[in-house]
């Protein structure tokens, strides 16, 4: 299916938000999570279903000074 991960197109087989993380490369590392503009908690991740079209984004914390 063909979702938008931070404002670029990319093509996922995943079903839910934690499988695509992990085949995206995001696997074990600390994110913050939205689709289609709402917040997703990682204990919600599993169980949430992505649909052809979902805008996904993905943001890490930083850190510097």
């Amino acid at each position: 299916m063909r979702i938008d991960l931070n404002g670029i197109p990319a093509e996922v087989a995943a079903a839910n938000l934690a499988d695509a993380l992990m085949a995206l490369g995001f696997g074990g590392a600390a994110l913050a999570t939205a689709l289609n503009g709402g917040f997703i908690p990682a204990s919600a991740r599993a169980t949430t279903t992505l649909h052809d079209g979902d805008r996904v984004e993905v943001l890490a914390p930083m850190q510097g000074g």
